[in-house]
């Protein structure tokens, strides 16, 4: 029913259809119409009724607020409601109603704080519907409500999960599926954890040791988060941390076990993600127990002749003990035999329903052993993945404050692995979810960052007081601990949300690494992760650090400019000047003052040839304007120094006498009017005398070089200084040397022999003179421009007549007291009109008019002309030419025209001054500048104001300094404020008479100097600069440290500011990996006591853990590569080859064999295989070395070594020492396994044999094994165990011993694993629900199908099956021993555990590969019900077992139809091969071979099984998503409902689980009887929902199992025909891999070669090759 129409009127404006609406969901509700489960997804509901009581009119508030308090009672409405801020708003209307509404107010408040207490402590997935007894209720669940109707009909997803999903948004990965443990189990647990509770530290050592070497391994990983008593302990004494004490140290046993479990469960996580062991099957009946009884059977068994033992039993048990004595072992009420219910007499008859059962049968029962516990409070208790991993890292990360580096190493492994488990569980959301779970998350991982900044600021501000080697410690605890900061952040911290999220103090520690050098030289792309942090996080200091970074650069460039500048041969001249330029702009931090020499010196290279390079010209030349502009006066004064040293250099008279007339040219590039510009403006001008007087000497050089210099030269400098003049002649005196060749340059006598400068410049520049400030240089100036005016043809007629007092009035003609305000009107528009100033010219212009009018007219148009809006009008008048005209003729004699002359001077100095190009025009008419200078003596002696024509003189004679394009490359797109400027220093250096805009205060070439004050304070940087420019200086850092090893250089050639310290010295040696590792290794070299070989080892064992933990960054060396390349072997063979004499040299060897291991397992992990291994070549070597103590005979453990008399706590370390030592070993020859299985070393592979051989030989020894559990050494058993199945997985291991054959050894080793397969599971009833024990039993069944191979491949012609027969432990008789065959093996194949299932079935394929082998297992199977065919098929066709499982009984049934069998009844009485048999259970009549085989491939649908495996297969490569149980519609039963309601599951967020194809309409039932035993129709109900639901009709043909009687069924293949029309139920939700269906297209090859017509007809029928074909 679709309520959201109804919902949405609840919010209408109109009262009358709110209430309707209301009324209408209440009435539903009350007439069972819909459910409470309907609506409690429907969030608009709950908004509508809370904004019910904000409308101006509210009725039927009693009925809206009893219907929320009826929605709060049901666990998704509670959450959604908390969800849209139910708590708030109804605390806020509580007050506001009436007294009996609060009460019900307060209700739902009430149910709204309950159930939040379940998200923080478990975030979990699970079912939250009512827990009714009803089925009926349960099955009608999901057929009603929001979701059911939104999803597929396929899909039977329980009810509110998705809820649940999206309220918990940033989990990953939440809790593995709910283990349930014996009473046993829960003794052993709680009996360790009260040990790690203990004051008795010995105690708690021992219990974590049992932890590490026992119970972790029987234990799956996971028990220990859903029973988190442990793992509180543990973290407990984590955070006790170190003590003073020897007992202090105990955390380090918590570490390991910390750090084992987190690779137990990472391990766990691979497992349930591997799709091929991907189960639906439930613990502990179904998923990790053996198949049970139902209680309608166990009804039948006790009307039997049963033992007691066999009442009690759950799960089928072989030859065992059925005593039911207390034991410690796991065993406890569950040993019970069933070997009395089991041998019927002969087994030939049964009366109807009394039948044996398979092992498979899935049905419910009271477990013996389970105890009673509150399942649902437990999982309320159980710790996520998360949780645990967030809780270790914060107990872990203050113990990396220690200042051991053993203890460092030990806690950075155990945060390596928990990074990575931090990684699977949880995602980048948890930063935004507002969730209980995810702000508790988000609050521990603040903490953690927090702990980790203080502990990086801890170790980066250690004190330079303490010892060297305290200092090297910290540093290598520095970068271990940044580098996993780096490895956190970027696991769950993106860098967008690092602002918001992370602590300041770590901000703070990621600024310090983003500048620290060493860790940038070590790990380039991890610190670039952190600055990537550190930009989001902290702008300023990301601000400091780039200009660390650019300023870093710029010294390099510096070092490298150096080197390519002094290096012989060909050079990139244009590079060069590049790194010149970033050379220059780092000058105020590195202060290297040489590079200037080297800059000038290019400068003047590249400017001497006759045909240079344009580009390099333009470039060197910005960098000599860079130099001699540059702020810094060091710089400066030096460029200043170098230019003139060369300039002496090339024009000093020491070259009159070289006769080498080239030698000018290297002053080339000085011969260019910008360096001119730039000298003379500045440098003469400088504030600083030194570079004031250098100026002067380079000029003075120039200006009086003209013998030194060539034609071409000396021409080239007056083209460059002629621009210049108006600026040097500011300088010009009659003292001063420069001043007179200054003077000289405007010297007219000279003109007859200088003919470069011409006569117009020489007279502009003595014109020019005359505004200078000093008087005696305007008195000379007159002396020189005076011929002019006396020389020329006109003087007689021109005006005023030159006499003495007139000439001695023109050195002061220009000085004014005051400047004029010259600044023109330059607005657009103008108020004037065109035809009055056209009129007005007209009157200037006619010669008709008055001259008092003209004059008039004249004054009115120097008026208009301040608009510049009129020039434009007024010069296309012609009023240039006209005002010339007047002046020329006022001057030439007509003083009729003087009344006219100062308005029209006036009005020619407005146009010049606003029209450049004409100021450019008119300034190179010698003619008019003279004109102009007669006219200002006219008006002198006139006594008129002369302000207006000086104006106009200074305006041409400085028109070529009066714009700014001339002194750059790009002329400038900017509009000028004012039309004529001039240089600051020609205001200073001359009486400008007007008011002048100037320009180039400084120089324009001068660069802005880059702060660097601050960063040489603050230390960090400065250290950084520091490293940087040693770093470049020595051509990177590794000749720095090499120079240090041996004789130091004088490194006073640079700033001392930038000399290393002591401390940073260590501190680079501590990160530089090859001075590194060479110093641990010379450290181990000269070692004097056990304590220097321990640190230098501790040292090596960080450089490879940071390799692992920096991945997948590359560093920039590899420790492994590095050591490689250091001959390392040498330092350890040492103490290989000797025998330990005393505690303390088995625990340095425990050290060394460790880093051995984790350097062999890096070799492993990270490298490509390669042709030739030295190391492995070296260690195996050294194994086999029969001279010296083999490492293999160590394998023995304490207990084979001679023991002298000792204290008992002496004895106690030793024992403790020596296991340590065994266990390390154990790693380390597994380790060397894995390795020579990926080598392609030639020698290796020739050496791995003997070494296979003799360490097999060496576990074999060290296997101790009794026929009493007491007796065995459960830590050593376990390794030894895990060794075997290392070695005894290597092909041919047992071909190369040199005292035994090898089908003698794998004899041995086959009597020894039997024989602990006797003891820890036959000779206890076999198939323990507990777990322990199960870490040997898995091993040791892996063992055992290794062996089989091995034997296989030895022993071809022989048959070994009566080898593999397990006897009686009372009876050694060969009769007894074939009696019992491999009657252990079968239990194994319903093991709890699926890894033991699937290796055990393996060793069944492997066996019954022999036609012995099908025999025997037939035998051991024939007091099962269905015996071995239909064990076999129940287990191939479960549909909740694995795809690896079922696809190892698939090649166990290839292997039988390999068997001949009899066709039919006439040839079954002469074959020894009576399998398999089926007998009916009402006729009696029994069939045998072909016929039985037909019987039970129809019997269990095989064929459709195989279609509906092909549609379904799964190709992907990871399971992310296990799926809950499939049937939980139909309610769990009421013995059952406590554990499956509550039951989480594994599951991923975001993702769905895969939709079953095919649906079923009937209740789930199980296959485990009904596959091997047809019974009648009668209906039953298994306790278990099966994803396999049969159809309960009854069948053609009633078959009962093998070992019944036998009845012929002819139609067999009719009947086949007959119902393979009809649908088959089942709803897969296993995982059908590809390599599934590769054993089930093996299988039906196999039928088809015995039963062709009748496989035929099934695959055509079934489509089974399209269905493959897909």
């Amino acid at each position: 029913m679709d309520l959201s129409s109804i919902i949405r009127k609840m919010g209408h404006s109109l009262v009358e259809i709110r209430v309707r609406a209301l009324k209408s969901i209440l009435c539903k509700l009350d007439l069972s119409l819909i459910s409470v489960h309907d609506i409690v997804q429907e969030k608009m509901l709950f908004v509508y009724l809370l904004e019910w009581f904000n409308f101006p009119e509210v009725p039927m508030k009693e009925e809206a607020l009893e219907l929320l308090l009826t929605l709060s009672k049901h666990p998704s409405a509670a959450q959604m409601l908390r969800d849209v801020g139910a708590v708030d708003f109804l605390t806020q209307l509580s007050p506001n109603v009436e007294p009996s509404l609060r009460a019900v107010i307060d209700g739902t408040l009430d149910q709204l704080f309950h159930l939040p207490e379940l998200l923080p402590s478990r975030v979990v997935v699970y079912s939250h519907g009512p827990r009714s007894t009803s089925s009926k209720a349960q099955e009608d669940l999901p057929k009603m409500g929001y979701f059911h109707k939104s999803m597929p009909n396929n899909m039977d997803i329980p009810p509110h999960k998705i809820a649940e999903h999206e309220s918990v948004r940033c989990l990953k990965f939440s809790v593995f599926p709910w283990l349930t443990l014996t009473n046993t189990d829960r003794h052993i647990l709680s009996s360790n954890e009260n040990s790690l509770g203990s004051s008795n530290t010995n105690l708690v050592r021992t219990t974590c040791e049992l932890l590490c070497d026992v119970i972790m391994q029987d234990f799956p990983a996971e028990i220990f988060l859903q029973r988190p008593g442990i793992v509180k302990s543990l973290l407990s004494l984590l955070r006790l941390g170190p003590g003073k004490e020897e007992s202090g140290y105990i955390y380090l046993s918590a570490l390991s076990c910390l750090r084992q479990l987190c690779v137990g469960l990472r391990r766990r996580l691979r497992f349930h993600q591997d799709p091929s062991f991907y189960s639906a099957k439930q613990d502990p009946v179904s998923q990790n127990s053996s198949f049970s009884y139902t209680q309608e059977v166990l009804g039948t068994q006790r009307s039997g002749a049963s033992s007691p033992g066999s009442e009690c039993s759950p799960r089928p048990s072989l030859v065992g003990r059925t005593s039911q004595r207390a034991r410690g072992d796991g065993q406890d009420g569950d040993a019970a035999s069933n070997s009395g219910s089991s041998h019927r007499s002969g087994g030939a008859v049964q009366a109807p329903r009394q039948m044996a059962h398979s092992p498979a049968d899935v049905a419910h029962v009271e477990l013996p052993d389970l105890g009673v516990e509150d399942v649902l409070e437990l999982q309320l208790r159980q710790l996520t993945l998360a949780q645990f991993t967030v809780a270790s890292m914060e107990c872990a990360i203050p113990l990396l404050k220690t200042e051991g580096l053993h203890a460092f190493h030990r806690v950075l492994e155990l945060l390596c692995d928990a990074v990575l488990l931090l990684g699977d569980s949880v995602c980048e959301l948890v930063w935004d979810d507002r969730s209980l779970a995810g702000m508790e998350l988000k609050e521990k991982l603040q903490t953690c960052m927090e702990l980790l900044g203080d502990i990086l600021s801890y170790h980066h501000s250690c004190s330079v007081d303490i010892p060297n080697n305290s200092q090297v410690h910290h540093r290598i605890a520095y970068i271990g601990a940044a580098i996993f900061t780096i490895k956190l952040l970027q696991t769950i911290l993106p860098p967008e949300k690092a602002s918001d999220n992370l602590p300041e103090n770590t901000a703070t520690a990621l600024f310090h690494l983003c500048l620290d050098t060493s860790l940038g030289s070590l790990l380039p792309s991890m610190q670039e992760t952190a600055v990537a942090y550190l930009e989001q996080v902290n702008s300023d200091s990301h601000e400091i650090y780039r200009r660390v970074t650019r300023a870093a650069l710029w010294m390099e460039s510096t070092c490298i400019f150096l080197r390519e500048a002094q290096a012989e041969g060909e050079k990139n001249w244009l590079e060069l000047v590049e790194l010149a330029d970033q050379a220059i702009d780092g000058l105020p931090f590195h202060q290297h003052l040489p590079i200037i020499k080297e800059c000038v010196h290019i400068c003047s290279y590249l400017w001497k040839f006759e045909q240079p390079s344009p580009l390099l010209q333009t470039e060197s030349q910005k960098l000599l304007l860079k130099l001699l502009a540059h702020p810094l006066l060091p710089v400066k004064t030096e460029t200043y120094e170098c230019t003139l040293n060369l300039v002496k250099d090339c024009l000093g008279i020491q070259n009159a006498t070289r006769q080498e007339p080239g030698a000018c040219a290297g002053v080339s590039f000085l011969l260019h009017h910008r360096v001119l510009y730039e000298i003379s403006t500045f440098g003469l001008q400088d504030s600083a005398q030194k570079v004031n007087a250098l100026a002067k000497d380079i000029l003075l050089f120039l200006l009086k070089g003209r013998l030194m210099m060539t034609a071409s030269a000396w021409d080239r400098f007056n083209e460059a200084l002629y621009p210049v003049m108006p600026i040097l002649q500011g300088y010009a005196s009659t003292e001063e040397s420069l001043g007179n060749c200054v003077l000289l340059i405007s010297d007219m006598s000279d003109m007859a022999r200088d003919s470069v400068f011409p006569s117009t410049a020489k007279l502009k520049a003595a014109l020019r003179l005359l505004f200078t400030k000093q008087p005696a240089v305007r008195i000379a100036a007159v002396q020189q421009f005076l011929p002019h005016l006396t020389g020329s043809d006109d003087s007689n007629t021109a005006r005023p007549k030159l006499d003495q007092q007139m000439i001695a009035s023109l050195p002061n003609l220009f000085c004014l007291k005051n400047p004029l305000d010259i600044t023109l009107d330059t607005s657009k528009k103008s108020v004037l009109k065109v035809e009055s100033v056209e009129k007005l010219f007209s009157i200037l212009y006619s010669d008709m008019v008055d001259i008092t009018l003209k004059r008039s007219a004249a004054e009115q148009l120097s008026v208009v002309l301040q608009d510049t809006a009129m020039h434009p009008v007024l010069k296309n008048l012609g009023i240039t030419d006209k005002v010339l005209s007047v002046i020329m003729e006022c001057v030439n004699g007509n003083k009729r025209f003087d009344c006219l002359l100062e308005p029209c001077v006036c009005i020619l100095r407005k146009l010049v001054y606003a029209d450049p190009s004409l100021r450019h025009s008119l300034a190179q008419r010698q003619l008019l500048l003279l004109t102009l200078l007669r006219a200002s003596l006219i008006l002198k002696e006139n006594k008129s104001d002369g302000s207006e024509i000086a104006v106009l003189m200074s305006l041409l004679l400085f028109d070529e300094i009066a714009s700014t394009d001339l002194w750059s490359d790009t002329s400038t797109t900017e509009v000028s404020v004012t039309p004529f400027s001039l240089p600051l220093a020609v205001t200073r250096r001359y009486n400008v008479p007007f008011q002048a805009a100037t320009h180039h205060a400084v120089s324009p070439y001068c660069c802005v100097l880059v702060p660097s004050s601050d960063l040489q304070t603050l230390n960090p940087a400065r250290q950084a600069l520091q490293v940087a420019w040693n770093t470049a200086w020595h051509s990177g850092i590794d000749n720095r440290l090499q120079e240090l090893c041996g004789i130091a250089r004088d490194v006073s050639e640079f700033h001392p500011d930038l000399k290393l310290s002591e401390t940073q010295v260590l501190w680079l040696k501590a990160v530089h990996l090859p001075t590194a590792l060479q110093d641990c290794i010379q450290a181990i070299v000269t070692a004097s006591g056990h304590s220097s070989v321990a640190s230098a080892l501790s040292r090596l064992s960080i450089y490879l853990l940071i390799d692992r933990l920096a991945f997948p960054h590359i560093p920039t060396y590899r420790c492994r590569e590095t050591l490689h390349s250091l001959s390392w072997q040498a330092a350890v063979t040492r103490f290989l080859q000797v025998r330990p004499a005393c505690v303390e040299d088995e625990r340095l060897l425990v050290g060394i064999i460790a880093f051995l291991n984790a350097y062999f397992t890096q070799i492993h992990t990270e490298f490509a295989a390669d042709s030739e291994d030295e190391d492995l070549r070296w260690i195996l070597e050294l194994l086999l070395n029969q001279d010296a103590v083999s490492l293999l005979n160590l394998l023995l453990g304490v207990e084979t070594q001679t023991s002298t008399q000792s204290t008992g706590e002496h004895q106690e370390v030793k024992n403790h020492v020596s296991q340590r030592l065994q266990r390390e070993l154990t790693h380390f020859f597994n380790t060397l396994l894995r390795c020579l299985s990926h080598t392609t070393d030639r020698l290796c592979l020739a050496l791995a044999g003997p070494f296979k051989s003799q360490l097999a030989v060496r576990l074999l020894q060290s296997l101790r094994v009794s026929d009493a559990p007491r007796f065995y050494g459960l830590p050593s058993l376990e390794r030894t165990l895990q060794g075997m199945i290392s070695v005894t997985a290597q092909p041919g291991w047992s071909s190369h011993c040199p005292d035994l054959e090898p089908s003698s050894l794998c004899s041995k080793y086959l009597s020894g694993l039997l024989e602990v397969i006797s003891s820890f599971y036959v000779e206890w009833g076999g198939n323990s629900l507990s777990f322990m024990g199960k870490g040997v039993t898995k091993n040791a069944v892996i063992c055992l199908l290794h062996l089989s191979h091995e034997m296989m491949s030895e022993n071809k012609d022989k048959d070994m099956i009566p080898q593999w027969s397990l006897g009686n432990e009372a009876a050694a008789e060969e009769a007894s021993s074939s009696q019992l065959g491999l009657a252990w093996l079968i239990p194994l194949w319903v093991d709890r555990d699926q890894e033991v299932r699937f290796a055990s079935l393996s060793l069944g394929a492997a066996l019954s590969s022999m036609p012995s082998g099908c025999q025997a297992l037939c035998a051991s199977c024939q007091n099962i019900s269905g015996g071995l065919w239909g064990t076999l098929l129940n287990i191939l066709l479960d549909q909740q077992e694995s795809s690896m499982v079922r696809r190892e009984a698939a090649f166990i049934l290839q292997n039988l139809l390999v068997m001949p069998m009899p066709a039919n009844a006439e040839e079954a009485k002469d074959s020894h091969w009576q399998h398999p048999c089926v007998r009916d259970e009402v006729s009696g009549v029994s069939l045998v071979g072909l016929p039985a085989l037909q019987a039970l491939l129809y019997h269990c649908q095989y064929f459709q099984h195989v279609g509906l495996s092909a549609s379904n297969c799964y190709c992907g490569r990871y399971t992310f998503y296990i799926q809950p149980r499939v049937g939980s519609h139909c309610g769990p039963r009421l013995q059952e409902s406590a554990s499956s309601d509550s039951e989480n599951s594994l599951w991923l967020s975001g993702r769905n689980p895969p939709a079953p194809t095919v649906n079923s309409s009937r209740p789930s039932s199980s296959l485990s009887t009904s596959s091997t035993v047809i019974r009648d129709s009668r209906p039953h109900s298994p306790k278990a929902p099966s994803p396999l639901s049969m159809t309960q009709d009854t069948p053609v043909s009633r078959l009962m199992a093998q070992g019944q009687s036998d009845t012929d069924t002819s139609n067999s293949i009719t009947s086949q025909d007959s119902r393979q029309g009809e649908p088959l139920a089942v709803e897969p939700v296993v995982k059908v891999t590809p390599d599934l269906l590769t054993a089930h297209c093996g299988l039906l090859t196999n039928l088809l070669a015995i039963l062709p017509d009748f496989t035929l007809t099934a695959i055509r029928h079934n489509q089974l090759l399209q269905a493959l074909a897909r």
